[in-house]
């Protein structure tokens, strides 16, 4: 069974960055969009006299007060804590194996999810009444915590526990574009058949893995699909869905606090589509630079390119290209300026200006493979080596992302954007 609260969306119009401070903070212009977590009212009185445990991370916050502190001062019992990529306190680097501990702060023992143990255990949930689910997403297939949220969702269908996901705003929930993943090359940075970006919430995307039997055997089967409901007074359920208010996919949310130690500005947040391709190539894609995710080139490309020397920093311990003078390109502007150029859609010139200058072309693409799982094919790279142009890639995806849309109609809890 199936609970919705509140899906009527109210529209909530651009917010800016304060330009004088280049960081994640936020001016709303109107009505503010609040996020599933800060709802208390809604799901706190399903939770009172429940153990809880709780996936989070820096990000789950209730204003000022992390959802943990917040729901213990509540009187809840939170027993266990789980961590995404990057760690509960969202410090870790980008792919680096994380262990059991407990919460400095709480002493609440927190399980990472993430290395060879993706998936809570039947061991994991013993004496957990009630799991809960509040991670800031950033609406890319292959950024990890929508992996995490799928064997969450299955833990708690295999065995039985409810489940409450405080659903948050997409910042990337406006548009549709990019390669669909082919199910042959799924990984933990792509597991299902879906566009690069998707235009769906945390929310909406658990809908969808559910409503299409993408889950386990035994999680589909376990799992009740019918009608949704408004009636908040129904205390028996599977899965619950604590919608945000006043957000629609056509809000361009500004994340009050970095979703990962890589993901710095806005202009990082829009431009990840795009440029984290670079993450399967020889090329730097700017970690340990100023910029991640804006910043990308490599020493033998030409000098007269913007340069660049990428160093360890916190969250990018180690990478490529480290202490190397690099060329490439530092995509700059306001969020306006970038969302401008970015035309709603996943850009591949960088790449195939990138490969075109590159002068080793048989080692532009990383030998792991690794291209290939975040295109989700290995399409996208024939065509580069081709050196097609990028309409013809493009006209390329079209088939597979129409298919997409229709399948993503059916699970919209908010208002959807105009078809791009």
């Amino acid at each position: 069974m199936l609970a919705i609260f509140n899906c009527q969306p109210l529209f909530a119009q651009l917010s800016t960055i304060d330009k004088k401070d280049n960081t994640l903070k936020a001016v709303q212009k109107t009505t503010a969009i609040i996020p599933g977590a800060e709802r208390m009212d809604v799901y706190l009185p399903l939770l009172k006299g429940k153990s809880i445990a709780i996936f989070a991370n820096q990000t789950s916050m209730v204003k000022n007060s992390h959802l943990v502190d917040t729901l213990l001062k509540c009187g809840i019992k939170v027993v266990k804590i789980f961590g995404p990529e990057h760690g509960f306190r969202g410090d870790a680097d980008a792919g680096e194996k994380l262990g059991n501990s407990n919460d400095k702060k709480t002493g609440i023992p927190v399980i990472s999810l993430y290395g060879n143990h993706k998936k809570p255990t039947p061991e994991d949930l013993l004496g957990v009444d009630i799991l809960l689910f509040d991670i800031q997403d950033v609406g890319v297939r292959f950024y990890t915590f929508i992996s995490s949220l799928e064997y969450y969702l299955e833990a708690a269908l295999e065995n039985h526990i409810p489940l409450i996901i405080l659903d948050r705003p997409n910042p990337n929930g406006f548009y549709v574009d990019g390669p669909v993943l082919d199910k042959k090359f799924k990984s933990f940075v792509g597991m299902q058949p879906i566009p690069v970006v998707y235009g769906l919430t945390i929310g909406e995307y658990a809908l969808l893995l559910a409503g299409e039997k993408w889950l386990s055997p035994l999680a589909n089967a376990a799992y009740i699909n019918q009608s949704p409901t408004k009636d908040e007074s129904k205390n028996i359920f599977q899965v619950k869905i604590i919608s945000c208010k006043n957000y629609d996919h056509n809000s361009k949310y500004i994340l009050p606090i970095a979703p990962s130690p890589n993901l710095k500005s806005m202009q990082a947040i829009y431009l990840y589509p795009s440029t984290c391709f670079f993450e399967g190539t020889l090329l730097s894609e700017g970690r340990g630079t100023e910029a991640p995710f804006q910043i990308f080139g490599h020493p033998t490309l030409p000098d007269n390119l913007y340069s660049f020397i990428p160093k360890p920093t916190a969250g990018a311990k180690s990478s490529k290209c480290f202490y190397q003078k690099c060329y490439g390109w530092y995509i700059a502007g306001t969020n306006e300026v970038v969302l401008k150029n970015l035309k709603n859609t996943v850009q591949i010139k960088y790449l195939l200006d990138a490969y075109h200058l590159f002068p080793g072309k048989d080692s532009f693409f990383l030998k792991n493979n690794f291209f290939n799982q975040l295109a989700g094919s290995d399409l996208l790279m024939g065509q580069i080596k081709q050196q097609l142009n990028e309409n013809d890639i493009r006209n390329s995806w079209k088939p597979l992302i129409d298919n997409f849309k229709k399948i993503r109609k059916k699970y919209l809890l908010y208002k959807d954007f105009v078809s791009n």
